[in-house]
């Protein structure tokens, strides 16, 4: 007996090392410390010149997504999607990323699919503009089904103490701003399974949307980084909020970021909702107030800002184009109004 036989291949995972160290390394930016391999990353801030600065973190995974990258066999978008959950939750607050780490735990150790899968991470730290400084790898066989794995991470960025977006300077009169997702990003995967493969009978290669896009190309588009767009918009505009639609819809990010004494009003007719959205919800009987808490219903960040910048601002997002080469689009989305509510907790309604 030996430790192959128990299903543990020591030689493969010196090989799945070996392959990533080069796209590892291509994603280092000024202050990181090139120690591949060794126990812990290292990453200087004292050359990055803040004065006040505070380290920002976050961490997620990819959830139930990875199930259509397995019946795909296609494994580079999720480690974009991995990447883009960490960077886009610390943006909400003004921080640039610096680092990111990721952990890989398989059933067996595939050199080729850890290789495609850190392809996509590298692909996300060079969009996010921050260095891929390590991570693990973690053989499990007899945990996981054959074939299948798990994907999680964390991101720790920086940003100036007074330079914090903290939601605090939001008032009645503000504006609300969406930017819009590139489709239902990393979240409300377990309900789309359910509608498309159980409900619908579709498989990975059927067609899903008119356009022609198959199921697993419209269910494993990658989450949008919006990072560089936030830091960019942070710098010329008063922005008082970011929520990144997450988990729990636009209702209860934007909920996250709104002071006790005020409530959000969005317009659902501001925006038009995608095509994905609207099988999902129509093939599903998916009640309304549960599909907007469930899914991003085609907005991936929300912005407060104040109201005559707004139209400024959607401009702005608008014309930009950042390293994945699409344009941003924004719609004004609703307004803040006073909280009426007798419990002191703001609320978000969709109208």
């Amino acid at each position: 007996m030996d430790y192959k036989k128990a299903g543990v291949d020591i030689e493969a995972g010196k090989k799945a090392v070996s392959d990533i160290a080069s796209m590892v390394k291509s994603t280092y930016t000024k202050g990181a410390i090139d120690n591949f391999g060794l126990f812990g990353s290292l990453f200087s801030i004292g050359e990055l010149n803040y004065k006040n600065p505070v380290l920002v973190s976050g961490t997620d995974g990819v959830g139930t997504k990875l199930k259509i990258a397995f019946a795909a066999n296609k494994h580079d978008t999720v480690g974009i999607d991995l990447v883009a959950m960490s960077v886009n939750d610390i943006a909400c607050l003004g921080a640039r990323p610096l680092f990111f780490l990721d952990y890989i735990s398989t059933s067996n150790l595939d050199p080729d699919i850890i290789k495609e899968i850190v392809s996509g991470i590298a692909a996300g730290c060079k969009e996010a503009k921050c260095s891929l400084l390590g991570g693990e790898m973690a053989e499990m066989p007899s945990f996981y089904r054959s074939g299948e794995y798990d994907l999680a991470g964390f991101a720790v960025g920086i940003v100036e103490k007074e330079e914090i977006i903290d939601g605090k300077e939001i008032k009645e009169g503000d504006n609300i701003i969406g930017i819009a997702s590139s489709g239902l990003h990393s979240n409300g995967y377990s309900l789309a399974r359910k509608v498309v493969f159980e409900m619908m009978g579709l498989n990975v290669n059927e067609p899903l949307l008119k356009d022609g896009k198959t199921v697993k190309e419209a269910l494993l588009e990658p989450t949008i980084i919006y990072s560089e767009l936030i830091l960019s918009l942070k710098g010329k505009f008063k922005i008082k909020g970011v929520a990144h639609i997450t988990g729990g819809g636009i209702p209860e990010n934007l909920a996250r970021i709104l002071p006790a004494h005020v409530s959000a009003e969005i317009d659902k007719n501001s925006w038009e909702t995608p095509e994905l959205f609207n099988i999902l919800k129509e093939k599903g009987g998916i009640d309304e107030a549960e599909f907007y808490r469930v899914f991003n219903a085609g907005m991936g960040m929300v912005l407060v800002v104040e109201s005559n910048e707004s139209d400024d601002i959607v401009q702005f997002i608008n014309n930009s184009v950042y390293l994945n080469l699409k344009n941003f689009n924004s719609y004004n989305i609703g307004v803040i109004s006073s909280n009426k509510s007798s419990i002191g907790q703001p609320s978000v309604n969709i109208i």
